[in-house]
Parts: structure tokens; sequence; C-alpha cells
């Protein structure tokens, strides 16, 4: 399944771009890790499971998925999905009992679409579900780590996508505050690693990044081709990037 996301972000998208100052810090961590984060559009399932190959790849990753999708994508249970009811009140104890088993294995890492439902990357505020502010009750070995995902279009004619992650929060910590305030305490840490994200999006600065999948660039079909040739006829190398210097050539005054 990372094969096959990697190929469709390849030709869908422009590039998967990590932030610099968001690369994760809890490689040494010896127990659980959660991660949660906001649900801007469809590609996150593919962008966590790029992510969780690319940058955990001694872990073993699980998520609640909602139980009516999973049936719609069942490939998905076969990689670490879990049915959870989310128009129900059971919905809460799927999870919890799931996620109380699942992050009893020191190396698991649980990733959370924590708003429960697609949201758009400036709504504020979050509104995170409840059950992320119970982790620290089943998992206190844990430690919980925002992310944040934004999707832009910048030169290319496929989007980018970027992630960041905030800084990691042991669950411990988490423990002496009442639920209410663990909550309103992970929602404003994953909200300023959003704000902090969409700053460097907002600056279209590729160096901000580091590029973890790049996609297919240019226009493809005839009128790449077309653009081919004329570079070769001219003796230039040809970069099919919107950006590419092909227009001009290295001779050029």
């Amino acid at each position: 399944m990372v094969a096959y996301f990697r190929r469709f972000l390849r030709r869908h998208l422009n590039a998967l771009r990590l932030a610099e100052w968001g690369r994760p810090a809890i490689a040494d961590h010896p127990g659980p890790v959660v991660v949660y984060c906001n649900h801007p559009a469809w590609w996150d399932a593919a962008i966590v499971i790029l992510l969780a190959d690319r940058l955990f790849p001694a872990r073993v990753s699980f998520a609640p998925f909602d139980a009516k999708m999973l049936e719609r994508y069942g490939v998905f249970a076969r990689i670490g999905a879990f049915a959870v009811d989310i128009e129900s009140p059971r919905g809460a104890a799927q999870f919890l009992r799931a996620a109380r088993l699942l992050l009893a294995r020191p190396n698991a890492m649980m990733w959370i679409t924590a708003q429960g439902r697609f949201a758009d990357v400036r709504a504020r505020p979050l509104g995170l579900k409840a059950g992320i502010a119970h982790v620290p009750e089943i998992a206190p070995d844990a430690v919980i780590v925002p992310l944040a995902l934004e999707y832009a279009f910048w030169d290319e004619r496929g989007a980018e996508a970027f992630a960041a992650f905030g800084t990691p929060i042991p669950a411990r910590d988490l423990l002496a505050l009442p639920r209410a305030e663990r909550l309103a305490r992970l929602e404003a840490d994953l909200t300023a690693t959003l704000d902090r994200l969409s700053t460097d999006v907002i600056a279209r600065e590729p160096e901000r990044f580091a590029d973890l999948v790049a996609g297919a660039k240019g226009i493809g079909g005839i009128y790449d081709g077309w653009r081919r040739l004329r570079a070769l006829a001219a003796g230039r190398r040809f970069d099919p990037a919107h950006r590419a210097s092909d227009a001009l050539g290295k001779h050029a005054p």
C-alpha cells in the first residue's frame, strides 16, 4: 500500500513536503506514540501512510476510521485501520477500547484525525473530538504529538501536500490536567502548529521544506513532448517544471 500511494501521489500531486522545523522529535521515546492531526482533505489517509513509512519505519501504525467509510474502503482494515462509529455515542467506547489494547505495545503508533470530520484548514476553533483527551488515561507512557496538514497549489499543475509535527507532549504531563483543560491544551498546540505551517505555505519558498515524495512535473502529453524536442534542438537540458530555466537556456543573455 505504501508503494501504491507513493505512485498515486506522484501522479496526482506535485510533492509531499515536510517543514524543516516540523520534523518529529520522538526518535528516542521508548513507549507508544499518538499523533493527532487536523482533517482537511481526502488525501489525509494517504499522507499519513507515507509519513509513517518514511519517518517511523520501526513502528506499527494504527488509525481509527469511520465505520461506514471502512466498509467502502476495506483495504485500510488490512493495514491498521479499525472501525469507529462516529455518528453514535458508542463510537467513543469503540475508540477507547481499541486504543487501550493497541497502545499497550511499546512500538505502537496511532494516527488520529482528531476533528472527526473534514474541515477547512483555516477554520477556528478546530473543534477536536473529546476522545483525544482520554488517551493519556489509557496510555500514560505515550507521547502525544500534533501534526498539521495543509494542501495548496504553487507553481505546478499538481497541488502540494504539506506536513509539520509540533512539540511532543508526554501523556503523564497531560494527566495532571482535567479533561477539559487537556482538550484545550491539545487544541491550542495543534492550532499553533497549523498557523506556523500556513505561514510557510503562504511564503511559497520550497527551501523551507524537505521533499519526502516528489511528483511528476510539467503538463505532460503532446505539449511537453514538443518542449522536449525544442530543448533538444537548442542543446539544452529539458526540465518540465514550470520554474525551469529551459525557456531561455543556459547561454541566454
